[in-house]
């Protein structure tokens, strides 16, 4: 018995430390890859959606939303064909309100 309750306790160990990891660009780049045909002008938004709520949901810091806003700027100004209007749309389009419009020059430092 002794044992099952050791492992318990490094599972929800193991689980509070990932839950504490900080967002990466990769994290946003995972989130938001179903969003690329719909914002290059060559697909639909299918579940694009899905990934931005996801995305707002798990960026609940400061850190956390300024390191997305810095992914997504990086993001915006390396991706070609990407259509502006429907990137800073987006948030709308999908029901979500972030702290910041998607654009090739935001602010991220001030978000928060």
């Amino acid at each position: 018995m002794a044992g099952k309750i050791a492992c318990f306790v490094v599972l929800c160990i193991v689980a509070a430390a990932r839950s504490a990891e900080a967002l990466t660009c990769t994290d946003v780049d995972a989130h938001l890859k179903n969003c690329v045909p719909f914002l290059t002008n060559t697909g639909l938004l299918g579940t694009c959606c899905d990934g931005v709520k996801e995305l707002n949901a798990v960026a609940s810091t400061t850190v956390d939303r300024q390191t997305a806003c810095t992914c997504l700027e990086a993001a915006a100004k390396s991706m070609l064909l990407l259509d502006l209007t429907k990137a800073a749309n987006l948030p709308n389009t999908c029901g979500v309100e972030l702290p910041f419009k998607i654009s090739l020059d935001m602010a991220c430092s001030t978000v928060v």
